[in-house]
């Protein structure tokens, strides 16, 4: 079927969605209507009860970050059941999200709604602040019905501060272990019309070696949102980074280098434009740029360094530009259907320029269909100039029990394109234009429990994944002239997700959550050898088997926010790079224990400042431990600062 037969089919589909809900119904857009006790956006695109949602979404406030003093968003995921963080040491250094067994490039991550990953999926944890942020809501599972390729196995979305309220000024210091010093600046305020929030930050750290270790990082971010009318809504964020990490490593944990090191800067810019036209039906326009330049310096260290690739030096440029048009039928407040279309442009320069286009086409329903039970599905296509036509679906359904137990359960697929140095060839490897994505296969069930009138909530989940076309590269072709990539490795990953949150007391939260995870090759493709990434029936790398962490805040006499935490990390297979051909290693366990402390010293009033003191202490009992083979992570780091606010 082409192109053409598939886009036909998918809108006469999308048509038919919008018709099915029913007989129209007096409705009030309103869901404020709806008991509920949080709304949660990434998982439809849209502010909807959680209730309703049939995936499940982990919600972590920027309030909470701030009093633990955790800063970059790799800390900040590190205790969300099934995701896994996985860094190459010292801060600055590569940070890599794995969720549900996925690879590393199957996590979409988003800024106000636009997209940070680079063509193809990656993305580094270690350079993303969370210092202004409001909240972060990680979804679980597959999503590229409602966020197209890279969101395989989940979605990880940052959300900005608005602003609003009185203007006020916020400024910032704190520093400590391994030199590191870090300061940010603040100012928001606003009103009915319109508010906003600017922020800055600057960070700093001589890292763990006392070799060229160093690590910069700079970030500026600003909101506006403005209300011309009752209908009407803009919201405009902008987004700037910074970060220069240095590091004596090769590519086996071993210290030979004295100045190498590594740039990047990316700067994101979203617009939203959301329009009330009538009390049923909604529109949305979504424009959003992502530009990152990243630049690799490794001169010559002195005239005696002749071995490896001295000298050399490599840069990208990449460039993201999407626009999406979305509309919203209220059936009812709480059934909601919606459909969209999308068009988004990649560019990458490395030696040459190349450029690829996506347009997709999507829909999605969100129904309350009786007490306590609710569906959402969705479908979408997407036409790629690179790779054809694909299509993905999402269905999920939940149900309430009369005794307040939650059931739920969904199914879904997600896809990945391939990576532009996996389509075009380059000066190391020969393309491969006929790539197909990888792809997934997941279904999930689910239940929660709310226990003692609800202050104690229990949920469990059970997964299951299977990963297709998994592209792998190989130095040896089937024929002379043949490209180094292919569609040939395959995975399955299966496991249990257990949360719980309580609140005993007044002022007390407890929090404890537990992982459980099997992953499984299925095909290894054309690995073979002592060194393969992929060994058929055995393990994914860097995929622990099991996790747990347990925290605890207490706001104690209305002035003073005090934590503690534990985290356990079992055992994970990776591969020492030290030697060659490079092992298979099996990585031990770890604990560690956090303590943080956030206390009003004094507070704001009229033209008096409001004073704050902060502590954090990470890795309490100085546990030696590795995240990834042969490189070092931090031992026990002290932080100490305070706060200011006008």
């Amino acid at each position: 079927m082409n192109r053409r037969r598939h886009v036909t089919a998918f809108l006469l589909a999308t048509a038919g969605a919008v018709v099915a809900p029913g007989r129209p119904l007096a409705a009030q857009r309103d869901s404020a209507a709806i008991p509920v006790p949080e709304i949660v956006v990434t998982a439809t695109r849209r502010p909807t009860p959680a209730e309703l949602v049939t995936s499940r979404v982990t919600v972590i406030s920027g309030a909470s970050l701030r009093a633990r003093g955790i800063t970059m968003l790799a800390d900040a995921l590190r205790d969300v059941p099934g995701l896994t963080v996985v860094q190459t040491g010292a801060p600055g250094s590569t940070a890599s999200l794995f969720m549900r067994g996925g690879e590393s490039d199957y996590v979409q991550v988003l800024i106000d709604g636009v997209a940070v990953n680079e063509p193809g999926g990656s993305f580094d944890a270690a350079h993303l602040t969370v210092a202004n942020i409001e909240r972060i809501e990680v979804l679980r599972g597959p999503a590229s019905v409602l966020y197209g390729s890279d969101a395989v196995a989940g979605v990880v979305q940052v959300f900005t501060h608005a602003g609003g309220g009185a203007s006020r000024m916020t400024g910032e210091f704190r520093a400590g272990s391994y030199g590191t010093i870090e300061a940010n600046a603040g100012f928001q305020g606003g009103g009915d019309a319109v508010t906003y929030a600017f922020s800055g930050r600057r960070a700093r750290t001589d890292g763990l070696y006392q070799l060229n270790n160093d690590y910069d990082n700079t970030s500026v971010t600003g909101n506006i949102h403005a209300a011309p009318d009752a209908s009407t809504r803009v919201d405009l964020s902008v987004r700037y980074g910074d970060a220069a990490y240095h590091f004596p490593t090769d590519g086996g944990g071993l210290v030979v280098d004295a100045n190498q090191f590594t740039t990047s800067e990316q700067t994101t810019i979203g617009l939203d434009v959301t329009r009330q036209f009538t009390r049923r039906i909604e529109g949305r326009i979504t424009l959003s740029l992502n530009t990152l330049g990243t630049l690799f310096d490794d001169r010559q260290d002195d005239a005696a360094d002749t071995v490896g690739f001295f000298a050399f030096r490599s840069q990208r440029a990449l460039r993201t530009r999407a626009a999406d048009a979305q509309l919203n039928l209220y059936v009812t407040p709480a059934r909601v259907v919606s459909v969209g279309a999308e068009v988004e442009q990649e560019w990458e320069r490395t030696d040459e320029d190349h450029t690829r286009l996506n347009r997709a086409y999507y829909t999605q329903g969100v129904f309350a269909l009786a007490d306590g039970l609710s569906v959402n599905a969705g479908a979408r296509l997407d036409d790629n100039e690179k790779f054809g036509t694909f299509i993905t679906y999402r269905a999920g359904v939940a149900y309430r029990l009369p005794t307040a137990t939650r059931l739920h359960g969904s199914v879904g697929t997600g896809f990945k394109q391939p990576t532009f140095l996996e389509h075009f060839t380059s000066a190391f490897s020969t393309g491969n234009p006929d790539l197909e994505p990888e792809r997934s296969r997941t279904w999930e069930a689910g239940i929660e429990q709310p226990l003692v009138g609800g202050r104690v909530r229990v949920l469990g989940t059970y997964f299951r994944q299977a990963f297709r076309e998994l592209i792998q590269f190989t130095f040896s072709p089937p024929n002379p002239g043949d490209p180094n990539y292919f569609n040939v490795a395959a995975a399955r990953a299966s496991g249990i997700e257990v949360e719980l949150r309580a609140d005993p007391i007044s002022d007390l939260t407890v929090s404890a959550q537990y992982s459980g995870l099997r992953t499984r090759v299925t095909d290894a493709g054309f690995d073979t050898g002592p060194d393969a990434t992929f060994v058929r029936g055995d393990r994914l790398l860097r995929r622990p088997g099991s996790f747990w962490s347990a925290g605890a805040s207490y706001r104690a006499v209305g002035r003073a926010t005090l934590g503690a935490g534990l985290r356990y990390v079992g055992e994970r297979v990776d591969r020492d790079f030290s030697a060659f051909p490079a092992e298979r290693v099996v990585l031990p366990a770890y604990t560690t224990v956090e303590l943080s402390a956030d206390v009003d010293v004094a507070r704001p009033r009229g033209r008096m400042p409001g004073v704050a003191l902060n502590a954090r202490v990470e890795n309490l009992l100085d546990r030696r431990f590795q995240q990834v083979a042969n490189f070092r992570s931090p031992r026990r780091t002290i932080l100490v600062g305070g706060r200011v606010t006008l």
